[in-house]
């Protein structure tokens, strides 16, 4: 993600999330600490053709969990457009961001999901993250509970580099551990950028 994503990503940011939308702060914020030396996030956007149908965002930080020195990371955001629904681009965004979470050396990668969200806690299920505890009212102005969910080993996850090149490993994105056809996975024309 650069600078001249964030109105398509604010667009569909507001479309799918409108009651606790992030605001254009918020990404230049976030963009600010993903370059250059020392940086600890890293964003993700997916196009087909001239058009934003997804984006997603790790940040990384020096304790684990449990108050170690090793290196978490939290899975800060991860939206696909509606009419992408189903065709595994949340799994291949979600693919990426864990290659970059094995990149930054984290041990951990924690997450909050709405309660009322089936569709992305089954995802992150696949990938197997597991629930740890609930977030109060952290979804607001709704004052909906956050269910918080923690993967223990990032670098076990197969798919795609981060470089977008394949691997000789199941992708988690298909049910099965069978790659969907295609050159994309099953996303045809969907390219990924960081």
């Amino acid at each position: 993600m650069r600078w001249w994503d964030i109105d398509s990503v604010l667009a569909l940011e507001k479309e799918l999330f409108p009651d606790d939308a992030w605001s254009r702060g918020m990404f230049w914020s976030e963009l600010a600490h993903a370059r250059g030396t020392g940086s600890t996030r890293r964003y993700l956007v997916a196009y087909e053709g001239d058009r934003l149908v997804g984006y997603g965002g790790l940040a990384v930080a020096g304790t684990d969990s449990d108050g170690g020195a090793a290196v978490a990371a939290d899975v800060q955001t991860i939206a696909v457009a509606r009419d992408h629904w189903g065709t595994g681009l949340g799994a291949r965004l979600l693919t990426e961001l864990l290659r970059y979470a094995t990149a930054f050396e984290a041990t951990e990668v924690m997450l909050e999901v709405r309660v009322d969200n089936e569709r992305a806690q089954k995802l992150y299920e696949r990938f197997g993250f597991e629930p740890i505890g609930f977030r109060r009212g952290y979804y607001q102005p709704g004052n909906v509970d956050a269910l918080v969910m923690r993967l223990s080993e990032p670098s076990a996850i197969p798919g795609r580099s981060v470089n977008g090149a394949p691997d000789d490993t199941p992708d988690p994105a298909t049910t099965d551990g069978q790659a969907e056809p295609g050159p994309l996975n099953g996303v045809q024309g969907t390219e990924i950028h960081g």
